[in-house]
């Protein structure tokens, strides 16, 4: 190859790294843009209820694919009209942690690789309830690292703009409790047959359990293993009484 055709072939090279360059920009300006565009505004639930989330979108939409209903149970109500039983328990189980984080525990993550090693299964429960919160309300199944980042930064912005308080009404009135059954209110009305504000012990710690798996797990469930997890939150109860002091009026 004479000199001439060598810098004619470093020349297209140099040419395909700038366009290749160019168009990696042109995406990543594309991307920034777009999540900017559809970042959700997390202080508007300082005073205003979400309309739907993304679990309960993905679900309709699954069930609209398979030709079937896609109605859902869902009927949000104010914190003070949640049984202060539902609300101990869903905190044992979930987040023991949950009124001194900033939206994240590693606490929580030591005891969920520390449960998985006795019980030889997959690790579960790492997620603080800010962070179940934010994947319900906003997030895909995607483990993506850009997922990931969007988690850790809407979770940020949770506790920063957020009561604890409020997180937690928000997360009882959202997270699913039985197929195609979301928050406490719908879930109290279909498995006991009254209001959310009157749920007893049991019957709180009956919906924490099913929280893992909530379609397999719920209040109608047979399982042994679900009805272990019920006395085992209903003695985590026992050893957290100091919670009294942040879930009352």
């Amino acid at each position: 190859m004479n000199i001439s055709s060598k810098f004619e072939w470093v020349s297209r090279l140099d040419r395909r790294i700038f366009l290749a360059a160019a168009a990696a920009a042109l995406v990543l300006v594309a991307w920034l843009a777009w999540t900017w565009i559809t970042w959700p505004d997390v202080s508007s639930l300082q005073t205003t209820n979400p309309e739907s989330t993304a679990f309960i979108n993905r679900y309709r939409e699954a069930r609209r694919e398979a030709g079937e209903s896609d109605a859902v149970a869902w009927s949000p109500v104010p914190y003070d009209r949640i049984s202060p039983n539902l609300a101990r328990a869903v905190i044992s189980s979930e987040d023991t942690e949950f009124f001194f984080h900033d939206g994240f525990s590693s606490h929580e993550l030591g005891e969920s690789i520390r449960k998985a090693i006795r019980e030889r299964e997959a690790p579960r429960g790492a997620s603080t309830m800010s962070q179940q919160l934010v994947k319900n309300l906003w997030l895909s199944p995607s483990r993506s690292l850009t997922r990931k980042l969007r988690e850790a930064t809407l979770t940020r912005q949770l506790e920063k703009s957020l009561s604890k308080k409020r997180i937690l009404e928000l997360y009882l009135n959202v997270v699913e409790f039985g197929p195609g059954i979301y928050g406490a209110e719908a879930a109290a009305q279909h498995y006991f047959g009254k209001p959310a504000a009157q749920l007893t012990l049991r019957e709180g710690a009956m919906m924490a359990a099913g929280l893992p798996r909530p379609r397999s797990w719920n209040p109608s469930s047979s399982s042994e293993n679900y009805a272990r997890r019920v006395d085992q939150i209903l003695e985590i109860e026992n050893r957290l009484e100091f919670l009294d002091r942040y879930l009352g009026p």
